[in-house]
């Protein structure tokens, strides 16, 4: 099991951007901490996930006054 956002999910085998499109997020609004290193966009689509990786995936928020 991969761990993403705190929760054990079925993910080992697939791509960092195989998970996201398939979970509806966004790659252009998110960032993603893979097992404590910040992953550039470019390699979501390469980086394969491994049972007990940590992922963080972070969303872009906009607001202001």
């Amino acid at each position: 099991m991969v761990q993403i956002n705190g929760e054990a999910v079925n993910a080992a085998g697939k791509t960092v951007g195989a998970y996201l499109k398939e979970t509806g997020i966004d790659p252009q609004r998110v960032a993603v901490e893979y097992n404590n290193k910040i992953l550039s966009k470019e390699a979501y689509d390469t980086t394969q996930m491994s049972d007990d990786d940590v992922v963080e995936i972070v969303n872009f928020v906009g607001g202001g006054c």
